[in-house]
């Protein structure tokens, strides 16, 4: 089927590509919910927990850039379509897991599923929409994993306690499959991608695995995007994922601390949307990163800080969380646009994205250990805010040397001659 066709039925296909990505994230999300459940029926132990929680983290620190690499050579949709029926499978078959160790052999597959189903995303829909509408979906790419955390984290506690964790594990499988057929469907396919224009000279296209890698790790944009992504998801991860226990500590209820994080998670897609906004109004990147840098450490230092014993009142608190996570989602929004236009070369997206969902993994597992570490030793949450203001500081130098390599790829106005 033609995009044109597809149009003509009301389906855009660049939307289904973002509906299939919200269907993966669902299994990175289905697994909080249900791990009380699990610990009775499966006798999971809390590190076993642990481990099911990073193994997705695990898959994507180390296998992110090869799935990049693969995506690029096998094709964009063939492989988002196989990372859903690899998800669909393994969770389909977690149902019937009587034991821990299943479920994170079953675990295991599942992240590589999801990096296959992820990472080929943002190049397909480059390819799927007009230059001019390629932020805004980019943006919109930017909330499928925040949006689907929180509908799992929403829906999972209530379908759990109405049926059993194995329901909710086929119910999301189910879910996936039908993503599948519909991606299969109705989003053309990308083969014109790998045939050069008539007449055009093969000289620069990158074709074997080995040249791609090469070509992505030896360019400066990749690099900075991904360690960029590293420095921001560590410490999102590490402040909303440790709210549960801070708010549990604090004498909250479990329902009222479940909402509070759901929305502290969900709010994060309003700057997702607006960073594709503001750069089709031409905003520039490296300001954007800055607002979202600076209002992460601020936001963290308000949240956590403490003088004299005592910090802001906790509504406050709270509200300065909230900025955290939506200001700072138009750091991801941005990034992705950025990805795609940083990459070395076209037949190079999905693996400079590959990269990129590496070093996010890695601050992802790296961040809320450390974050745990700091807390233990002095006692508290209190000295939060100096693991994410480091990494704030860390993403403004960033963000400043991406805003002079943008500036270096840009056509320099021609001198008068006198």
């Amino acid at each position: 089927m033609s995009r044109q066709a597809a149009a003509a039925k009301g389906i855009d296909p660049a939307l289904i590509v973002i509906l299939a990505g919200v269907s993966a994230a669902l299994h990175v999300g289905k697994l909080p919910p249900a791990i009380p459940v699990l610990r009775e029926a499966l006798g999971v132990t809390l590190v076993q927990a642990g481990f099911l929680l990073s193994l997705v983290q695990l898959a994507g620190m180390t296998l992110g850039l090869a799935v990049g690499l693969a995506a690029d050579g096998l094709g964009l949709k063939r492989s988002m379509v196989a990372g859903l029926l690899i998800l669909s499978a393994a969770g389909a078959l977690g149902g019937w897991a009587h034991d821990a160790s299943a479920l994170l052999g079953l675990r295991a597959v599942e992240g590589f599923g999801f990096l296959l189903a992820t990472v080929p995303a943002p190049s397909l829909i480059r390819l799927l929409v007009a230059p001019r509408r390629l932020p805004v979906m980019l943006g919109l790419w930017g909330t499928y994993m925040p949006f689907g955390a929180a509908v799992a984290l929403l829906l999972g506690p209530v379908f759990i306690g109405a049926t059993s964790w194995q329901a909710w594990w086929w119910l999301l499988a189910g879910t996936s499959f039908a993503m599948t057929l519909w991606l299969a469907w109705a989003v053309p396919a990308d083969r014109h991608r790998h045939a050069a224009p008539p007449g055009a000279s093969p000289a620069g296209a990158v074709h074997s695995w080995p040249q791609r890698l090469r070509q992505t790790l030896t360019a400066r944009g990749p690099w900075l995007v991904a360690l960029s992504f590293a420095v921001y998801s560590g410490q999102w991860l590490a402040v909303i994922g440790f709210l549960p226990s801070i708010y549990a500590q604090a004498g909250f209820s479990g329902a009222a601390t479940g909402a509070l994080t759901a929305l502290a998670a969900a709010i994060n897609m309003v700057g997702n949307i607006a960073s594709g906004r503001l750069l089709q109004r031409g905003v520039r990147p490296r300001v954007l990163l800055y607002t979202g840098f600076v209002t992460m450490g601020l936001g963290t230092v308000a949240a956590f800080a403490e003088l004299h014993g005592s910090g802001l009142p906790p509504l406050l608190r709270y509200a300065a969380v909230l900025l955290f996570s939506m200001i700072g989602g138009v750091i991801p929004g941005t990034l992705f646009s950025l990805a795609v236009k940083l990459a070395p070369s076209e037949r190079t997206v999905s693996t400079t994205v590959g990269w990129m969902q590496q070093w996010s993994s890695f601050g992802q597992f790296v961040g809320p250990p450390l974050v745990a570490w700091v807390a233990s030793r002095v006692g508290g949450w209190q000295w939060t805010w100096a693991v994410t203001g480091a990494c704030s500081v860390l993403g403004l130098a960033l963000a400043r040397q991406i805003g002079r390599l943008i500036k270096s790829l840009e056509p320099q106005p021609l001198q008068s001659m006198h």
